[in-house]
């Protein structure tokens, strides 16, 4: 569940949140369309160390190092999984070439992982709804992205104080055969899933109670603008475009083996 830390956000004076979330959003956009452009190690390792100044400018690097631990279980399942697909499928000469294409496919889920969670972790909700909302996308499709931002790490930290107790009761996680670890969760997912219904008939409740959807013509207090860093990392986002469209259609990446 620490994974869900790196997406919820965190207040802090620094230059990275102030930054409008519409120039934000245009930025890891472009993060994930270049990750997908390639499938070798070092432009993939590139993106990732490129990230890092981002993360110190933010301020997150406690939260951001919790979001790479939590994902790490992920990373070594895909790579795990790449290795045997490329082994018994994949045509490759070495054994060496397959680690690196399996690493390189690992890191690249790490870098997606590594821009989304600066954007989250730098970017309130509210901020978020409203670049959405002027940017003339429908005030319902705004609310409800909103809405999931905020409860997933909300549900996470409710699934694992649910864990939490249920250990407490006796319940093992851990040992057994798949099937029997699968049945184990039975008593974690049921009142999580309980407790998800409850909240949103809350919210239903709230959301009437405050007439909602009743204007259609909405007012906001704050009116985005952007600035000049804004405009900067929107021209660094389509300078890297640029320079990853062309290096990958017309620049032979060599491999580390």
């Amino acid at each position: 569940m620490s994974m869900f830390d790196g997406f919820k956000f965190r207040s802090a004076n620094s230059s990275v949140h102030k930054m409008d979330p519409r120039a934000k959003f245009i930025y890891v956009c472009v993060m994930f369309a270049v990750a997908v452009m390639f499938s070798q190690l070092i432009p993939l390792l590139v993106l990732f160390i490129i990230q890092m100044p981002l993360v110190f400018a933010a301020r997150v690097q406690k939260e951001w190092l919790r979001s790479m631990k939590g994902a790490a279980g992920f990373a070594i399942i895909i790579f795990l999984m790449n290795i045997l697909s490329l082994y018994f499928y994949g045509n490759y000469e070495s054994l060496s070439v397959i680690i690196e294409r399996s690493f390189a496919l690992t890191l690249r889920f790490m870098v997606l992982i590594e821009s989304f969670s600066v954007f989250f972790l730098t970017t309130s909700p509210d901020l978020l709804g409203l670049a959405l909302e002027q940017s003339h996308v429908p005030y319902e499709l705004c609310f409800a992205f909103t809405t999931a931002v905020r409860f997933v790490p909300v549900l996470a930290e409710e699934a694992q104080t649910i864990m939490d107790a249920q250990k407490a009761r006796g319940l093992e996680l851990e040992g057994g055969s798949f099937i029997k670890k699968i049945k184990n969760y039975i008593p974690i997912l049921i009142p999580l899933i309980v407790n998800a219904i409850r909240r949103s008939l809350e919210l239903a409740e709230t959301m009437e109670s405050r007439a909602w959807g009743a204007t259609q013509k909405r007012t906001n207090l704050y009116v985005l603008k952007m600035g000049k860093k804004d405009l900067l990392l929107m021209l660094f986002s389509f300078i890297l475009l640029a320079v990853s469209a062309y290096v990958s259609l017309n620049v032979k990446i060599p491999n580390i083996t």
